[in-house]
């Protein structure tokens, strides 16, 4: 079996239609499954519910994978995250008088 990861020079890694970031938060996300799973296991947690988180987590996290994906796009999901950090307005302390006064002074 051979999967095809890259589509050519310049443009971002694709796989399976994950694109950029998303194939990142996938890979870290199924990584931290795992963690857990061995965690709760070594734990002395049964199996049969070891297992069961597993299954239910990698699939919540392969939906939601997907869906952030399909929504937001290759880049989308980094301008919502820069448009949390801009501030909603901005605050101009200066009077009206000021701000409509000429800079290089009378002609």
């Amino acid at each position: 079996m051979e999967y095809g990861i890259n589509k050519g020079i310049g443009k971002s890694v694709e796989f399976r239609g994950l694109k950029a970031q998303y194939l990142f938060i996938f890979a870290g996300g199924l990584l931290a499954v795992f963690v857990v799973f061995v965690v709760l296991y070594m734990a002395g947690v049964d199996q049969w519910v070891c297992i069961a988180f597993g299954v239910a987590a990698a699939s919540v996290l392969i939906w939601l994978t997907f869906r952030l994906n399909a929504r937001y796009g290759e880049h989308g999901l980094m301008k919502l995250l820069a448009v949390r950090r801009h501030p909603r307005y901005l605050i101009n302390r200066k009077s009206l008088r000021r701000l409509l006064k000429r800079k290089g002074g009378r002609v």
